[in-house]
């Protein structure tokens, strides 16, 4: 099939490259754009208790005053406010009104604290969604600048925080960051391309190339969204940039390098691409199949975010293999030889032999190499015990002296941490709600531990809902709030409940017990489905039942070390509290499916040795020095574009940077150049029982020339 493909490509290139063309002008011209999605229950499903709880709100409390923004104010000497200060502040909420601040729809002045110590301001804007929050970062700007001019001159000072001013406050940190990024992953790409081949039209190749696929991916993800209802949304535009830059970058070298092999082996340029795709396509398709598959898996998880996220990225994962196996083969055949340009090295073996001696190593002590990068893989991966989820964000993606984060701490000074957040236990029943119930209800949550205080209930306009408003003694997205919301206070609220009524726990935090309550339920669904599907992916392409059990062993290996590796960098070295909760998953997502991409090529071309009457040990030999420099130079630029992140100058960022490098280098230059050919030197022919996949195959000589060999 790849023979066909490969010679009607090279015969045709104008067609191929003609009808990319007119794909990618009427699919961008005509495809939906993706929408925005603001609604928690695209986020998390119905049945859980913090969306009941929103949906109580919504209907019993549908005016409910939810601050967006929190201006905390003090004295400048650190004393207690005077009955003049708080008056004072008290005032500003008029004068801050009257300026009409876009976006700022009420400001309520709040009492002074137990001590006196603070007092503040609560903003209500807009919900904050994916299509509004540059707007509302504006809003919160011109507040924080209102606020800082009216106590300019007077024993005051004030700090704002609260959602819209940490999303203020992340935007600032980040700068131009994700401009950095951008530019540090098509400048790495571009260096690396030249180093390696010594060519600027090979290094600017995958740059334009890529540049049609991701609208042509952009377009069918919009259709794909429209016609399917797909929850996609405009959230995953920056990850489609990384993976279709880092994929299909993979795809264009795996080619690439197999092609220049060809010219050397004395074929003429439109024959060395068809031996190309005829010897590369199939494990091309085969990687690409198993990031399909690792990607579809994510529709089965519970959170909607992962569900759109998921075949969102497969189709562009396959709208960059086809490119891979189609546009790219025709652009280069109508180049030539000339797409080496200037350099002449693609003529002739390059000199270095550091992948020929570790090839040549491993072939005679298989079971040292795979004994000692086993150990490494496993010491590393025992670390992986000690990931600790956390699910603050907003700290985590931000300097200490941010001014959300200051202000957060000034408020902690005589206030409940969760302060910021108040979690709400709604009350509902069928008929009117008994008052005296109710206060004894309010004593019995104020008495869980954990709790720093309990509002006294406001009822709904039927009297048949009451929301408590819950103070909670610790930062809303910390471990001990989760831990409180999770078990005591949802205990509490339930076991309660006033007779005949029903309560439910609302509020950011419950939002976030349920999440970790969705991911875990996803861990347990989404990895093993997936590890059985790339399996039988695997097994398909290598015609055996021995070889995709080492194989994904040796990427649950990399997966489980990566997350090790990162876990003592940033938890141990750095002290930092836990990593973002989604790591392992995003992990998941990139290392385990780019991870057997490197496998696959690594094992294809060792059985294709093989197939040439090569032993076992001799065809992983000549294997890693075929195939390595391949896996080296991709494993180098896909973890060179996902270490970009790294600049973004914040923790969050830069751990999952770090996380996705790591996992890249280790599937690259550990699993696939070491650990898997070892094991498969090792285990011999019976690594392709019951296929005999590693016999030369009759039917597949006739479809490549002789001069192939």
């Amino acid at each position: 099939m790849f023979a066909s493909l490969g010679r009607y490509v090279v015969k045709h290139p104008w067609q191929i490259i003609a009808g990319w063309i007119v794909a990618a002008v009427v699919i961008v011209a005509f495809a939906p754009a993706l929408p925005n999605s603001s609604n928690e229950s695209d986020f998390l499903p119905r049945h859980y208790e913090s969306i009941k709880a929103a949906t109580v709100q919504q209907e019993a409390f549908p005016a409910a005053f939810t601050p967006t923004m929190i201006g905390v104010f003090q004295r400048s000497d650190g004393k207690p406010l005077t009955k003049a200060d708080q008056a004072k502040v008290a005032s500003l909420a008029g004068l801050i009104t009257d300026k009409k601040i876009k976006y700022v729809q009420r400001v309520v002045p709040a009492p002074a604290s137990p001590k006196k110590l603070v007092q503040t301001l609560l903003f209500q804007t807009p919900e904050q969604t994916q299509s509004n929050y540059l707007k509302l970062n504006d809003t919160a700007k011109e507040v924080r600048s209102q606020l800082h001019a009216m106590v300019k001159g007077t024993d005051l000072k004030v700090g704002t925080t609260g959602a819209i001013a940490q999303s203020l406050d992340q935007q600032e940190a980040s700068g131009n960051s994700d401009a950095i990024i951008g530019i540090a992953t098509i400048g790495l790409i571009i260096v690396l391309l030249l180093v390696i081949f010594r060519s600027p039209i090979i290094a600017f190749l995958p740059i334009v190339l890529i540049g049609v696929v991701s609208q042509v991916a952009n377009g069918l993800i919009g259709f794909a969204a429209k016609v399917f209802g797909l929850k996609a949304d405009s959230s995953i535009n920056q990850l489609l940039i990384v993976v279709l830059f880092g994929v299909g970058t993979d795809y264009i070298l795996f080619l690439m390098f197999r092609y220049r092999e060809r010219l050397r082996a004395g074929e003429d340029p439109k024959q060395a691409m068809v031996t190309a795709v005829t010897r590369v396509g199939e494990a091309i398709a085969s990687a690409a199949g198993v990031v399909i598959i690792a990607f579809l898996a994510m529709s089965l998880s519970s959170l909607g975010m992962l569900r759109a996220m998921g075949p969102s990225l497969a189709i562009a994962v396959a709208v960059t293999l086809i490119a891979g196996l189609t546009l790219v083969p025709a652009v280069v055949s109508l180049l030539g030889t000339k797409v080496f340009w200037p350099s002449k090295a693609w003529q002739k073996e390059p000199t270095g032999a550091r992948y020929a001696a570790i090839g040549s190593s491993l072939g005679k002590r298989p079971a040292v190499f795979a004994a000692v990068s086993g150990l490494v893989l496993l010491v590393l991966a025992i670390s992986a015990l000690g990931f600790k989820p956390t699910f603050d964000l907003a700290g985590s993606s931000m300097p200490k002296t941010a001014e959300s984060v200051v202000a957060l701490h000034d408020l902690e000074r005589d206030m409940p941490a969760g302060a910021t957040e108040p979690t709400d236990v709604y009350v509902q029943a069928k008929t009117p709600l008994d008052k005296a119930a109710l206060a004894s209800y309010k004593t019995k949550l104020a008495a869980v531990d954990g709790v720093g205080s309990v509002a006294a209930p406001k009822l709904s306009r039927d009297g048949r809902t009451a929301d408590f408003s819950v103070i909670l003694a610790d930062s809303p997205e910390s471990d001990k709030a989760l831990d409180t919301v999770a078990g005591p206070l949802r205990d509490a609220a339930h076991h309660n409940a006033p007779e005949g009524a029903t309560a439910y726990v609302g509020g950011i935090t419950s939002v976030y017990v349920d999440i970790k309550a969705a991911m875990n339920r996803d861990y347990a669904l989404v990895f093993p489905v997936a590890a059985v599907l790339i399996m039988i992916v695997l097994g398909v392409l290598l015609r055996s039942l021995v070889a995709p059990w080492y194989l994904m062993v040796s990427v649950g290996l990399g997966f489980l070390a990566t997350l090790g590796a990162t876990t003592l960098i940033f938890q141990g070295i750095q002290g930092e509290s836990g990593l973002m909760f989604m790591l392992p998953l995003i992990m998941y997502m990139f290392v385990v499916a780019l991870g057997t991409d490197y496998n696959i090529l690594m094992v294809s071309r060792l059985r294709e040795e093989a197939q040439e009457g090569m032993s076992p040990r001799d065809a992983a030999a000549v294997a890693i020095r075929h195939a390595g420099p391949t896996i080296g130079a991709a494993g180098l630029i896909l973890a060179g574009s996902f270490g970009s992140l790294m600049l973004a100058g914040n923790s969050l960022l830069s751990s999952m940077g770090f996380a996705l490098a790591c996992g890249i280098v280790m599937a690259a230059f550990v699993m696939a150049t070491i650990f898997t050919p070892a094991l498969t030197a090792l285990i011999g022919h019976l690594a392709w029982w019951p296929g005999h996949g590693d016999e030369k195959d009759p039917a597949a000589e006739e479809q490549v020339p002789a001069s192939a060999h």
